[in-house]
């Protein structure tokens, strides 16, 4: 397959801006989680919403996407104060927000380029990112930085890519998306979120004395002793889609006994042996999963409806490197389907006690793979009176880490992308391992890649 001309295309922006909220809000101190404040959280996190002009709206035609969205940060920042604060340490590595109202980092910005330039395939990697969310120096940090970075960037066809960069301490996917629902709620004329936050971050936090209950792997301080980590400069993003065809042709090379297991287990214990094949370990080498599993349901009481502070785990699979890769796939599908089996509340209670006694740890990332499925997050459903974007989700992947998004392909078929990094040589024999898999039933992968891939039909 030929490899696409990347996009390239010029944005313009104006200086950064500080956002605060339209009314006096409280000045106080808000402590974060124990869940929150683990060293795994303290990171930015990119999103990109890219919205249609759409002609079927015709009061929206008249207004402007930036005057529209920046008035409503202003209004949405009176419920989600905290998010104007800035982020303080104290003893213990313990964080808290300093709700001091100075606000959010807000960009306007203009793009010389069209939605339908970007093609049908709207998702990561995308082209210029580094433009459509531009990177104010100084704003990356964790502590003392805003905790939250807009920028709306406008096409030429009257469409708008809406750009979001926040420090992960403060939320989660689930938690983000419900601020990203009620800023567009605002937006659209709104006076109040139809769910109004909640904070009570001591609900995570750990129990009084901690004491560990749980098995916790996935935090085990492991020595690349054989250098296996991936250097940054020889990586490569390629997203892949699976859609109901591949999915299928997936489910047929399992026992029968495992037909009723859901898409995201199956996907994932492919995605997991394909990837650590490719990658040729040393057969005795231990590699990790680890899948993010949401806990706002597994309370009892279940978390207060409109909390939005950080409510996951990511409970580890592990096994050698040999053993994954020559075992049959149910070996893999077993094992991706224990993690789901050993989570519950003790679990999480177990996790944010482990923070407190062994100082707040990242988790493995040593062979390690990382998988979060955003199929249901609800990117996809944020209307800031545009309609429905045309794609919205994570921004780019991670080294060690996939997410699930939920994508509709030009012949109208929705299935999953997942966005994969891998160094170059490994990348071409992931591709090939999957394809084989399939016993090249279907062509599925993207020809949206960094580098030629070599079809195998």
């Amino acid at each position: 397959m030929a490899t696409q001309e990347p996009l390239v295309f010029t944005v313009t922006r104006l200086s950064p801006e500080l956002i605060c909220p339209e009314k006096p809000t409280p000045r106080e101190y808000k402590l974060l989680s124990d869940i929150d404040d683990q060293e795994t959280c303290r990171f930015q996190v990119p999103i990109i919403q890219f919205y249609r002009n759409n002609n079927s709206v015709v009061d929206v035609l008249k207004k402007d996407p930036v005057k529209v969205i920046r008035e409503a940060i202003s209004k949405t920042l009176v419920f989600y104060y905290p998010f104007a604060g800035r982020l303080q340490e104290g003893a213990g590595r313990k964080l808290a927000v300093e709700c001091t109202g100075e606000g959010v980092l807000f960009i306007e910005a203009n793009a010389d380029v069209t939605l339908e330039q970007f093609g049908d395939a709207l998702y990561p990697p995308f082209p210029c990112i580094e433009e459509l969310l531009f990177d104010v120096p100084g704003s990356a940090e964790i502590l003392n930085t805003p905790l939250l970075l807009i920028q709306v960037t406008r096409l030429k066809c009257g469409g708008f890519v809406l750009a979001l960069r926040h420090n992960h301490t403060i939320c989660d996917a689930a938690g983000f998306v419900q601020f990203m629902t009620a800023l567009a709620e605002i937006a659209r004329g709104a006076s109040v979120p139809s769910i109004h936050p909640v904070w009570q971050r001591e609900l995570l936090n750990a129990r009084d004395p901690p004491r560990i209950t749980c098995t916790h792997p996935e935090y085990d301080d492991v020595a690349d002793m054989k250098e296996t980590m991936i250097p940054t400069a020889e990586i490569v993003q390629r997203s892949f889609f699976f859609g109901p065809a591949e999915i299928l042709a997936m489910r047929r090379l399992v026992p029968p006994r495992f037909r009723k297991c859901s898409t995201f287990e199956v996907l994932t214990a492919f995605l997991w042996r394909s990837r650590t094949c490719s990658l040729e370990l040393d057969p005795e080498e231990e590699v990790r999963l680890l899948c993010v599993i949401n806990a706002r349901g597994n309370f009892n009481p279940s978390l207060p409806l409109g909390y939005y502070g950080n409510a996951f785990a990511f409970p580890a699979a592990l096994t050698t490197a040999g053993k994954l890769c020559q075992s049959p796939i149910e070996y893999a599908l077993e094992l991706v389907m224990k993690t789901k089996e050993v989570f519950n509340e003790e679990y999480m209670k177990s996790v944010a006690d482990l923070m407190v006694l062994k100082g707040r740890p990242h988790f493995t990332v040593v062979r390690t793979f990382f998988v979060s499925d955003l199929t249901r997050a609800g990117f996809g459903t944020v209307d800031f009176g545009w309609g429905r974007p045309a794609y919205g989700g994570p921004a780019r992947g991670g080294t060690v880490n996939s997410f699930f998004i939920p994508f509709k392909n030009k012949k109208g078929e929705k299935g999953i992308v997942v966005p994969v990094w891998l160094p170059a040589s490994a990348m071409e024999k992931f591709a090939l391992e999957i394809d084989g898999m399939l016993k090249n039933n279907y062509q599925f992968v993207t020809e949206k890649t960094s580098l030629p891939i070599k079809s195998a039909l």
